[in-house]
């Protein structure tokens, strides 16, 4: 056996057994810490003698500069130390710091004034909530670790305020404990080669080292040295408060791939190791193809190693492939093949064409708007640049319009009417729509004061500069997301009430008003219930459902946009996505003129409620989500689940043509899940028998075990329902 093939062996080897090794830990947390309806995340369970947090609050939580700082850096000297020989690299996250509070927000610092409307509408704030912007992995891998210390002594010269000065005694501080711990990771990689008897894995142990030697302090310059900080980096900002988000995977890495072939460094079979060792840390958002800012596609070799190697682990990943009308349609095509081979809900789709459009909208300039990318759940973001707190506040349109409804009935005297319930639908979106932003601006104004975002500051364009917290005036841009959640829910219940009782008169508005109120409750209650539920829906194409979809979505885009405040350069920008809160949402809110009973889960993101078509649902699908963009950059995801019968090789032009016709129209960004109907309900039967199986939820992928029944039910029921 030639070197090559042998050396291709052994990669393939320690590949399957750091797979197997998921799998066990992935059982572990199960075990040991139950289910969880969240990303899968690289994490493994902690140790029994748990770290124990240090309040400096009365509360027993720890809020504010200091409190953050002194818990990190004792975490950071006191945090497991994880090596695998098997692996290209060290480090694994253990601890949710900003979980282990008593409180997520400060009481010194309440919010009274919005509590009420919080309440009333059923609004997610975002207020106290973690991160969701996006670091600049770019400007890390060009300074290292002692570059951003350099950093950190230049400006604490200029910015001489004693607050100031705190601060950057604050960010000195984490980044020589996050060092602390690179160096007891060295330190244990070296007992582990010294032991080691197998001279392949004690050869990896030693380089293993070695890289973590050099990036100490300095900046990487080698693909394994590149891997190995960013690492370091998304390990630390995940302890610190859950931190997510990627970059432009394939572009930070290439120059260090092409420079290590140039010398002779690496081969292709290594480097794809060394990507697949990557990606199995944990799964991170990283976008793959796009345009650079000139319009050029940024497909290179090593786009096509990354999805190779992701193709080697096949766990739950978030890889998002950037469509445009450059993109390198080889790049698009194996993204296709992946997608249908392994059935994982791996890659995800984004559309250039329209988040390019719609962010220029907001009147930037389109060099600027090829540069916000996919790497969140659902969420673009200009890497350093930007705070957007993306899919943190969502307002229940369902909820809204259950309020809507009920004063329309109590007002009798005025009459009863879709005109009229949409008149007072739409003030009660605006008082909605503005708490929300009411608590996105109490959340700026405070936030510093309860978590400040010390890591994601090392790598942002501003705080540094500024000594000034990201979420304080550190950042370059506030473009703060707002999400509508329910869309298709108040959609079809208007479509239903104008349909059924003003244009066929089939029902009364009393007999519609008791029927809800009952849960359709009886056999009458069915037949009512059913009438309702089969009348023009939205997705199904120039119905009434489709119009009155896009008439909510252009009332809550401009209710959305009219928060903004130039002066205090925050931007608002809407989008449609509920994540995972389609249960929670629908517990808050009584049974729907849609034919949706009490309590059961809200529609799904921008997709049309289950069932909308039985026919043509796909193209459907993609049309009627594409109407319905707000266009200003943030998406409206598409959801779209496809039984494997009509998701073979046979049928990715099929996939492909619908990716690209739902872009063409307008679209965003595609979630797809590909899943055996007779699999998925096995599994949900007993999800122990199926540890590999991986299913996108929301824009997170999870294994299908680890999440609770409830859960595993929403995506058995959309799954059945198309």
């Amino acid at each position: 056996m030639s070197t090559k093939s042998t050396n291709k062996f052994r990669y393939q080897a320690r590949v399957e057994e750091l797979k197997r090794k998921k799998l066990l830990q992935t059982k572990e947390k199960i075990a040991i810490e139950g289910l969880l309806d969240e990303d899968d995340y690289g994490r493994v369970v902690p140790p029994k003698d748990s770290w124990e947090s240090i309040p400096n609050h009365p509360d027993g939580s720890f809020y504010g500069l200091e409190g953050w700082v002194n818990n990190f850096c004792s975490l950071m000297e006191s945090h497991p130390v994880y090596v695998d020989p098997n692996d290209a690299f060290a480090g694994r996250w253990v601890y949710f710091m900003s979980r282990m509070r008593a409180n997520k927000w400060n009481p010194d610092y309440p919010y009274n004034h919005l509590e009420e409307d919080i309440a009333k509408y059923d609004i997610i704030s975002g207020i106290g909530d973690d991160a969701h912007f996006a670091p600049d992995y770019q400007l890390g891998i060009s300074l290292g670790w002692q570059g951003i210390l350099d950093k950190i002594h230049k400006y604490r010269k200029i910015n001489t305020l004693p607050k100031q000065q705190l601060f950057y005694d604050a960010h000195e501080r984490a980044v020589k404990s996050i060092q602390g711990w690179i160096k007891r990771h060295i330190e244990k990689i070296e007992e582990l080669a010294e032991a080691e008897n197998n001279a392949g894995l004690k050869e990896n142990l030693l380089e293993m080292a070695e890289v973590n030697r050099r990036i100490v302090s300095n900046a990487p310059q080698t693909l394994r040295e590149a891997c190995q900080w960013i690492i370091w980096y998304h390990l630390a900002s995940r302890t610190y408060n859950r931190d997510g988000a990627g970059g432009q995977i394939d572009e930070l890495l290439r120059p260090f791939y092409e420079k290590d072939l140039a010398a002779g460094r690496i081969g292709r079979d290594e480097a794809v190791y060394y990507l697949a060792c990557f990606l199995i840390n944990d799964p991170v958002y990283w976008q793959l193809g796009g345009p650079d800012e000139n319009g050029d596609d940024l497909t290179s070799e090593i786009s096509f190693l990354i999805l190779e190697a992701a193709d080697k682990i096949n766990t739950s990943l978030n890889i998002t492939v950037r469509v445009h009308n450059g993109l390198n349609e080889k790049l698009f095509q194996k993204s296709l093949e992946y997608l249908v081979k392994n059935k994982n809900g791996w890659p995800r789709f984004s559309g250039d064409k329209a988040l390019v459009k719609g962010f220029m909208n907001n009147g930037f300039d389109i060099q600027l708007a090829r540069r916000r990318i996919a790497v969140g759940c659902n969420w673009m973001s200009l890497p350093g640049q930007e705070y957007t707190m993306n899919d943190l506040v969502k307002v229940n349109m369902a909820k809204v319009f259950e309020v809507a409804f009920d004063e329309m009935v109590s007002n009798k005297i005025q009459g009863l009417s879709t005109h009229y319930l949409w008149e007072i639908f739409k003030n009660h979106l605006a008082k909605a729509v503005h708490t929300a932003a009411g608590g996105i601006r109490h959340h700026l104004k405070y936030q510093k004061y309860n978590e400040p975002e010390l890591i994601l500051n090392l790598l942002s364009h501003g705080p540094l500069e500024k000594g000034l917290d990201v979420s304080d005036g550190g950042a370059t841009y506030y473009n703060l997301a707002i999400d509508g959640a329910g869309l298709a829910i108040v959609a079809d219940s208007f479509a239903a009430l104008e349909q059924r009782i003003e244009k066929e008169a089939k029902i009364p508005w009393e007999e519609i008003i008791y029927h809800l109120k009952t849960n359709f409750d009886g056999i009458e209650g069915e037949r009512v219930r059913l009438l309702m539920k089969n009348s023009e829906r939205y997705g199904q194409g120039n119905s009434l459902g489709d119009e009155w979809a896009k008439k909510v979505s252009v009332e809550f885009t401009r209710l959305v946009r009219r928060e903004s405040d130039p002066k205090a350069n925050h931007l608002f920008i809407p989008g449609f996505f509920s994540w995972a809160n389609t249960i929670g949402f629908g517990l808050n809110v009584g049974a729907t003129p849609n034919g949706r009973r009490g309590k059961e889960p809200i529609s799904h993101g921008a997709n049309p409620n289950p069932g909308f078509l039985v026919d043509g649902a796909s193209l459907g699908l993609a049309r009627a989500i594409a109407e319905i963009q707000p266009g200003y950059g943030n998406t409206a995801p598409m959801q779209w689940e496809l039984d494997p019968t009509l998701a073979s090789k046979n049928h990715l032009n099929m996939i492909g043509s619908i990716i690209k016709a739902h872009f063409n129209m307008g679209g965003t960004l595609i979630n797809v899940n590909i899943m055996d109907k007779e699999e998925i309900l096995e599994a949900h039967k007993d999800p122990a028998k199926f540890p590999e199986l991986v299913v996108r939820v929301t824009g997170f992928t999870a294994y299908f075990s680890m999440l609770t029944p409830e859960f595993r039910q929403l995506v058995v029921d959309r799954i059945l329902e198309n």
